[in-house]
């Protein structure tokens, strides 16, 4: 192995045909409990074998003399990751966000095993072009560049801290009342809790019930948030993946005698903190990337700060994209 070539990290996710093995035990198995629900086996079957085919290529194109180790997304959190590391994404878009919160400035090539069925915003590459790509990680020429897309950053009073790429929700795991004190420093707002700006005379602080709050980056601008603006009709362009630029939303805010609703939408930048203090007695939760499963708990007395995050996903793209 040669120690001067960076190693190659390649990560999966296992697919839904991995999942229903690991459910029934056997390929057959798996096949009956698909067709006895009145679906095709072929589509789990083929979307399998194209991500095996994807992941035969990039394999077969790294070159024997360069290290390399294969991770799938449950070994993500238990993994070393050195700061050299080159991570080979095979598989859905979803996949990026899955490994991006354990990066910290490695690069990521993300490849897309299925065209037809998966836009390939973030896993653009094809797999036929692998060999080109790690050419390129290893000497530098000309054909691709880096993209650093900015992340978002929940830290609680406790020190711990959630990164993510396409945005964070703070709310009940519910997704019903979620109750709360929000405070920010700056944006155009007018009543409520009424704790304005003695400068500004701009609203800073309101006490909330709502669905909850998600904050997003650029790269989640065409998710989620997008959704959620065309509802509720507003106009405001959304920052672009590479912007240093976050979109903070309230879903659902319910006015009452001792709520507001002024304080539901703006952004973020680089300095400005959107802080939320939890007042729920249980049920609290901030998860990232839709991960619900990864959570920190936000219960009475915990404390959340929401910011830019210092770090990148640095993707590589065409150079001409």
């Amino acid at each position: 192995m040669n120690p001067k070539l960076p190693r190659l990290v390649i990560v999966t996710r296992p697919t839904p045909l991995d999942m229903l093995i690991r459910r029934f035990g056997t390929i057959d198995q798996a096949k009956f409990y698909v067709e006895s629900r009145g679906r095709k086996f072929d589509r789990p079957l083929r979307a399998h074998e194209l991500q095996q085919a994807a992941l035969d290529k990039v394999i077969r194109a790294i070159p024997a003399e360069q290290r390399r180790v294969q991770l799938s997304r449950e070994e993500f959190d238990r993994f070393l990751f050195s700061p050299d590391d080159v991570i080979l994404a095979v598989g859905q878009d979803g996949l990026v966000p899955n490994i991006a919160k354990y990066l910290h400035g490695q690069i990521l090539i993300g490849f897309n095993p299925d065209h037809e069925t998966w836009p390939g915003v973030l896993c653009r590459h094809d797999p036929a072009d692998a060999a080109k790509l790690i050419a390129w990680v290893n000497q530098r020429h000309q054909g691709y560049t880096v993209e650093a897309r900015a992340m978002v950053l929940a830290t609680r009073e406790d020190g711990q801290m959630l990164p993510a790429l396409n945005e964070l929700f703070v709310g009940h795991m519910s997704h019903q009342s979620a109750k709360y004190r929000i405070r920010l420093g700056s944006g155009s707002f007018s009543r409520s809790e009424k704790v304005p700006d003695p400068l500004t005379e701009k609203l800073t602080e309101e006490r909330h019930s709502s669905s909850g709050v998600i904050v997003s980056t650029g790269t989640g601008a065409t998710g989620w948030t997008s959704s959620i603006t065309r509802q509720r009709g507003i106009n405001e362009p959304l920052p672009a993946p590479v912007d240093r630029r976050l979109t903070y939303m309230v879903r659902e805010p319910w006015p009452s005698i001792a709520t507001g609703i002024d304080i539901n939408f703006g952004f973020l930048n680089d300095g400005d903190e959107l802080e939320l203090i939890s007042e729920m007695e249980e049920g609290g939760v901030i998860f990232g990337d839709g991960i619900e499963a990864d959570y920190l708990e936000f219960n009475e007395g915990h404390t959340v700060k929401i910011t830019i995050a210092n770090r990148t996903l640095n993707l590589v793209i065409p150079a001409t994209a």
